[in-house]
């Protein structure tokens, strides 16, 4: 059976993606500060609301431009655009522990087609630095991220409803003695095993001196590969850097 697919926004990574996003799965695209995360939701959400469908976007890094989307569709089709996106901001975790519950509600009443959360961990990470030193708090807030992705899943299972969310990664520790043996430092999601369970396919956006690069590095049906790319004023397309 072929696999429904809706388009991210861009010729070059639609081919990339072999068509774009999968409408069943939570899709997450994780990198540091710079390297392009949010263009990546803005791009997939103008998208799907050119097209009239409702674009949920939870947004918790204040992340999200109306310039940008500008810049992206046109001004000729930026008020239609803007008017099938659907912003729902939190501050904190507790914030964003209540736009979750009203998350279902808001998918049924206005027919909502796609569900991009831009910065699905930031808020989670700072609740745990807050709490690190009580073990009983820090696993309600582990509970609570646990849950919220188990809705995102449950939606973009049953419903068909796809799910782009964003996520910080971190670098490793290493000594002076692994540094001096050539020992590179590993990157790791926020969130760990939990983000990487729930998330059925997982793009790395890294960027190095301008160089920008997206590393599939977790997909249920395609092999883990790179695309260079850059960042546009009408969104992403390849790069053909050596």
């Amino acid at each position: 059976m072929k696999t429904s697919r809706i388009s991210a926004g861009s010729f070059d990574l639609n081919k990339w993606l072999f068509g774009g996003y999968e409408t069943d799965i939570i899709s997450m695209i994780a990198g540091p500060a710079g390297s392009g995360k949010t263009n990546f939701t803005v791009l997939v959400a103008c998208s799907q609301a050119k097209k009239g469908n409702k674009v949920l976007f939870v947004d918790t890094e204040g992340g999200f431009s109306s310039d940008r989307v500008k810049q992206i569709v046109g001004a000729e089709e930026y008020d239609k655009v803007l008017e099938n996106i659907l912003i729902m901001r939190a501050t904190d975790f507790d914030e964003q522990k209540k736009v979750f519950l009203k998350i279902l509600d808001k998918i049924k009443k206005e027919h909502v087609s796609l569900i991009i959360v831009d910065g699905m961990t930031m808020l989670y990470r700072l609740a745990v630095g807050d709490v690190r030193k009580d073990d009983d708090k820090v696993k309600e807030v582990n509970k609570e991220l646990a849950r919220q992705m188990r809705i995102l899943a449950e939606v973009s299972q049953k419903q068909g409803i796809p799910v782009v969310v964003t996520n910080q990664v971190y670098s490793e520790f290493l000594s002076e003695e692994d540094l001096k043996k050539g020992v590179k430092k590993g990157v790791n999601l926020v969130g760990g095993d939990l983000l990487k369970y729930w998330s059925k396919c997982i793009i790395e956006l890294q960027n190095e001196g301008g160089r920008r690069k997206a590393v599939l590095i977790k997909h249920r049906s395609m092999p883990n590969k790179e695309w260079k790319f850059e960042i546009t004023n009408k969104g992403v397309r390849r790069r053909g850097w050596i």
